[in-house]
């Protein structure tokens, strides 16, 4: 589907609201009073659709002062955020170039949600990970002042240990299971020997202990997988360092087409895929092979200022338009 009109006219907040009602949460903010309209105290997003041919209802409300409420189906949701273990859905956004440009925070990020969506079990890792180091960091503060013994350390040291182990392991899973279908993907659009490279380890109990004099003086955990980093590489160029824009364009539209692969694969089920402004800075070669893909990727949505710019016929175009007093409207061309 094309979702086309002016700029400014609402095409990213449709694209927006597709997220937030499939995944419960926005991909441009975390603070949920930004998405509800100016002026009003509440928002409303319903969706129907279909799953392996079978029917999928959708409805997710927020109030400001209150929160998100969710339901699939008609049975409520502990919380919004479930919806994203029920229905996947992938999305680009020129922001999202900081997967590839951004520092090692951004692409841990990535591939820790992607471990996620893989498997639903490891989801919360990262974060169970991240709140074991920061109690070591507590702890380490604590000795430091002379509030605590350095025994105190030892139980958060297995802690780290074992969670950063696990966290480890999951992300070897995650590279490892994207890193054919991203050289695949990458190569069609025009990008030759891309690849994906994580080398870390597991932190020790004995590493982290050999770390003790240094930790507690800098007051954090100087080793273990909030640390490390995923390089995106084409040959032997790190596209971070080493990529014209372009490039790590294109890198992001092969790490989404690969993962969209790979779900479908784990979840018998195509992801949505939500794409703004994916064409404009693709040259029309470019553009072609992706319009091709992303016919035989099962549902996406692209918005363009331009009818134009997506080659061939697309399956529907709507036209977002804004009224006078600032709302958006959306009509079939």
């Amino acid at each position: 589907m094309l979702v086309t009109g002016p700029n400014g006219a609402g095409k990213t907040n449709l694209l927006e609201s597709l997220h937030v009602g499939t995944q419960g949460f926005s991909p441009r903010t975390r603070a949920d009073a930004q998405l509800v309209r100016f002026g009003r105290d509440a928002a409303r997003i319903a969706l129907r659709g279909q799953r392996r041919g079978v029917p999928v209802e959708v409805e997710l409300t927020l109030e400001l002062g209150t929160g998100k409420r969710a339901s699939l189906n008609g049975a409520r949701l502990r919380a919004a955020e479930q919806l994203r273990s029920e229905v996947a859905t992938l999305v680009f956004t020129p922001d999202r170039l900081v997967v590839v440009k951004g520092g090692p925070a951004a692409r841990r990020a990535y591939f820790d949600r992607v471990l996620g969506r893989v498997s639903p079990s490891r989801a919360g890792l990262s974060a169970e990970y991240g709140a074991a180091v920061g109690q070591r960091n507590a702890s380490l503060r604590r000795v430091a002042q002379g509030l605590s013994s350095r025994d105190a350390l030892a139980p958060w040291n297995e802690q780290v240990s074992l969670l950063g182990g696990q966290l480890v392991e999951g992300r070897r899973e995650a590279v490892s299971l994207l890193r054919q279908p991203f050289a695949e993907r990458a190569a069609e659009l025009g990008l030759t020997g891309a690849t994906l490279a994580y080398e870390a380890e597991a932190p020790t109990v004995d590493e982290l202990d050999a770390r003790t004099a240094r930790d507690l003086e800098r007051g954090t955990t100087s080793l273990g997988p909030h640390l490390d980093d995923v390089g995106v590489l084409a040959g032997e160029r790190d596209l971070r360092a080493f990529g014209s824009q372009g490039e790590q364009r294109l890198a992001v539209l092969a790490l989404l087409l690969a993962e969209a692969e790979l779900l479908e694969e784990r979840r018998g089920a195509r992801p949505l895929l939500l794409l703004d402004d994916v064409l404009s800075e693709l040259d029309p070669d470019r553009r072609r092979v992706l319009a091709d893909r992303l016919r035989a990727s099962g549902q996406a949505l692209l918005t363009s200022a331009s009818r134009n710019a997506l080659p061939g016929e697309p399956a529907q175009t709507v036209v977002v338009a804004q009224d006078s007093d600032g709302t958006s409207r959306v009509e079939a061309a």
